[in-house]
């Protein structure tokens, strides 16, 4: 009796290479003795709504083609479940297929790793309803986020570089009310991550170190800095040498509230929503599958 799985596309991730890495794909799954369900999202409401049916019938895993966002769908869908999720990179990011060592550049090789079949469980951070893989912006980097959301041009990431110049002009330090564990910061910062797994935006390591099964969550503190300091750690967050540097504070815990005035957060490149938000780990949320 061939085993059922779910095979939900983002067509539009990777500037359009959903639809072509999903076609790519698919023979590998189906040679491999699955019976596949294919499914497309024209957005994110439609692409939960039916990855949330498939598990509530027992699907035995919702595979994703599509980049971070597609996963953070994915997630909604499977976490606390009995399914399993499988991830088939196609987006600009990929942080959590980085992770997860799942190959982000054959979908051939990531059908591998599906047909694999071989389980990890993780953690998942969790604010509100809400679950994330990856990192928690709260500050610059998320007014950033704001900012080239609201831009209607250029398209890709030069969208977001220019979005990072024109913030840097306007941008000062915030003040922020955090509850770790019980025990209230009040700290003016640059920025607040709270990190489940290590980097966001295709592998910038602001919460370096944290781990995805250690039952608990990363968060840091990058204090006031000029922007021209700003502008030259920059690039320290892709190999993580910013954690030396003296803005830069760490924490390990299981809650955070991170409050902070005008600031909406983003997680999995998603907006979640403004400050105050509550972060928890939920611990072994998610069976993935992986090499």
């Amino acid at each position: 009796m061939s085993r059922t799985i779910a095979l939900l596309t983002n067509p539009t991730s990777g500037k359009g290479r959903g639809s072509r890495t999903a076609a790519i794909a698919l023979p590998r799954l189906r040679d491999a003795g699955f019976r596949v369900l294919e499914m497309t999202g024209r957005d994110a409401d439609e692409a939960l709504d039916l990855a949330c049916r498939v598990v509530a019938d027992g699907v035995e895993s919702l595979v994703v083609v599509g980049g971070d966002g597609m996963v953070h769908v994915g997630v909604q869908a499977v976490a606390g479940t009995g399914t399993n999720l499988g991830i088939i990179p196609c987006g600009t990011g990929n942080d959590v297929a980085r992770y997860l060592d799942i190959p982000r550049t054959d979908p051939q090789l990531a059908a591998d790793v599906v047909v694999g079949s071989r389980v990890r469980t993780i953690d998942l951070a969790k604010a509100g309803p809400t679950y994330f893989t990856t990192v928690l912006a709260s500050g610059f980097d998320s007014k950033v986020n704001e900012r080239a959301n609201a831009m209607t041009w250029p398209r890709g990431q030069m969208r977001y570089n220019l979005a990072t110049l024109a913030e840097l002009r306007v941008f000062e330090p915030l003040p922020y009310v955090l509850d770790l564990d019980g025990t209230e910061r009040r700290v003016d910062a640059m920025l607040v991550a709270v990190g489940n797994g290590e980097s966001f935006g295709g592998g910038l390591r602001i919460t370096h170190g944290a781990l995805l099964d250690d039952g608990m969550l990363d968060v840091v503190i990058v204090k006031p800095m000029s922007k021209p300091r700003l502008l030259r750690v920059y690039p320290m967050l892709f190999s993580g040498k910013h954690v030396g540097i003296p803005e830069y504070e760490h924490h390990r815990v299981r809650s955070v509230t991170v409050a902070a005035p005008g600031i909406v957060a983003y997680a999995d490149g998603e907006r979640l929503g403004p400050l105050p938000l509550t972060v928890d780990v939920a611990p072994g949320a998610l069976r993935v599958l992986v090499p």
